[in-house]
C-alpha cells in the first residue's frame, strides 16, 4: 500500500491522444495555455505560467525578485529541501525559522520578532518563503502584513496545497508568488510540472521569459539574460488539464480519509492528528500524525516499520533542514517545535482512490501495534 499513489480519473489517455494527434509534444501549442487558463481558475490567480516542475517555479520566483548572491532568504525549517534550494544555489544565505504547532506552519509571531532584529541591525531578508506544509495553508494574511511592514517579499511555497484554503481564499492568496506542484503523488498531477502564480502579470511575463531560455523577439537567437528549459510539455499538460476537473472530490476524499483516520484512532492512546488551523481548509494531501511514544508505547518510527512489515508505507514527517548535513552550518532560530513533529511525526498512507476497508487494515495495524506495545 502506497503512500499518495496517483488516482486517475479516466480522462487522462484520451487527453494525451489528443496532444499527440495534434502534433504537440513540446511544451508549446494550446494545451499548456489551456492547462493554465484551468489553473487559474481553480486557484483564483490572475496569471499563471505551467512549469516542468513545482521547484523550476520557485526558481523562476528566486529569479524575478533579481536574488543575488549573499541576499538572505528565510522560510520555515519544517519544509523539504526544495523550498530553498534553488535560492541557495543561486548564492543566497538562508535562514530556518520555526513552525507553529498548532498549523505546522511558519510561526507569524516568530516571523514577526524575528524581523524587527533584522531591521535593528540592519540585515533583513531579501525574501521570506511561506509553505503550506502538507496541504495546510499558512497564514498568508498575517505574514503578509509582517513582511510589508519591513519592506519584504512574501513568497508561498504552495506545492503540496491546490484545493486548500484559508481566510476563505485558495493557497498561496497574500504572497507575491505562489508556485505548486503537479509530481505524480499530488492531489491532482500531471504526472510532473508545476505552475507559478501571482495576481501581478509582470513577474509572470518575466518568468515565461526565462522559461523559453530567455529568448529575445528575433527571428535568430537573442539572448540579453540566460534562462531555462522550464516550460511544461504539452502530454504533461493534458494530463494535469484532464485532472483538475476532478479537484474538488479528490480534496473531499482525502479530507474523509483523514477524518476516518480521527475516528477510527482517536481512542488509541498516544495518537493526534495534525490539526487543521484556525479559518483553514486543509486538502489533507497527506494525512500525518505524532505518535506519543511514552503514551503509545513505541515511538514514530517503531510504528513506521510495524506497518511497512505488514506491506503498507509510511514516512517520517520532514526532517527539519537545519538537521540536514546540506545545510550544516546555517543560522537558524530555535525550532523546538519542528524538532519535536519530527521526532514525533508520521505520515499514513492518504490516497484518494483508497477505499475504507484498506484504510480500516491500516488503522488495525496501528492498534495492533499499540496492544502488542502495551503488552510487552
Amino acid at each position: 500500500m502506497l503512500l499518495s499513489p496517483p488516482h486517475l480519473g479516466g480522462g487522462e489517455i484520451g487527453a494525451i491522444a489528443a496532444s499527440l494527434d495534434d502534433g504537440w509534444l513540446a511544451p508549446a501549442g494550446p494545451v499548456p495555455a489551456a492547462f493554465e487558463q484551468a489553473v487559474a481558475l481553480a486557484t483564483g490567480f490572475r496569471h499563471v505560467l505551467a512549469t516542468c516542475s513545482g521547484t523550476a517555479a520557485l526558481h523562476l520566483a528566486y529569479r524575478c525578485l533579481d536574488l543575488q548572491p549573499g541576499d538572505h532568504v528565510w522560510c520555515p525549517g519544517f519544509t523539504f529541501a526544495a523550498t530553498i534550494a534553488p535560492a541557495v544555489q543561486m548564492g543566497a544565505v538562508p535562514r530556518f525559522l520555526d513552525v507553529d504547532a498548532a498549523s505546522w506552519t511558519l510561526d507569524p509571531l516568530a516571523l514577526a520578532r524575528d524581523l524587527r532584529t533584522a531591521a535593528r541591525g540592519g540585515v533583513l531578508p531579501r525574501a521570506v518563503v511561506a509553505v503550506d506544509t502538507y496541504g495546510q495553508c499558512a497564514d498568508l494574511p498575517a505574514l503578509a502584513a509582517t513582511c510589508e511592514a519591513h519592506g519584504v517579499a512574501l513568497l508561498s511555497d504552495s506545492a503540496a496545497a491546490m484545493g486548500a484554503t484559508r481566510h476563505g481564499r485558495h493557497a498561496g492568496h497574500g504572497s507575491r508568488m505562489a508556485a505548486f506542484s503537479f509530481n505524480g503523488n499530488k492531489i491532482v498531477t500531471a504526472g510532473g510540472g508545476g505552475a507559478l502564480c501571482s495576481d501581478d502579470p509582470l513577474p509572470i511575463a518575466r518568468a515565461r521569459h526565462l522559461a523559453r531560455h530567455a529568448r529575445e523577439a528575433a527571428a535568430h537567437y537573442q539572448h540579453e539574460t540566460t534562462g531555462y528549459a522550464y516550460g511544461l510539455p504539452s502530454p504533461l499538460a493534458a494530463v494535469g488539464l484532464a485532472q483538475l476537473p476532478l479537484l474538488d472530490a479528490r480534496v473531499a476524499a482525502r479530507r474523509a480519509i483523514a477524518a476516518r483516520y480521527a475516528l477510527g484512532l482517536s481512542d488509541v492512546p498516544g495518537i493526534a492528528l495534525m490539526p487543521e488551523a484556525r479559518g483553514g481548509r486543509a486538502n489533507r494531501w497527506l494525512t500525518a500524525i505524532r505518535v506519543d511514544a511514552r503514551r503509545f508505547g513505541m515511538g514514530g518510527e517503531a510504528l513506521r516499520l510495524a506497518l511497512a512489515a505488514a506491506g503498507i508505507e509510511a514516512r517520517p514527517v520532514w526532517k527539519p533542514l537545519h538537521l540536514q548535513p546540506a545545510f550544516r552550518g546555517v543560522p537558524h532560530a530555535p525550532l523546538p517545535v519542528a524538532e519535536r513533529l519530527f521526532a514525533e511525526g508520521l505520515c499514513l498512507p492518504s490516497g484518494s482512490a483508497m477505499a475504507p476497508e484498506v484504510q480500516d487494515r491500516v488503522i488495525a495495524v496501528i492498534r495492533a501495534a499499540h496492544e502488542r506495545a502495551r503488552h510487552g
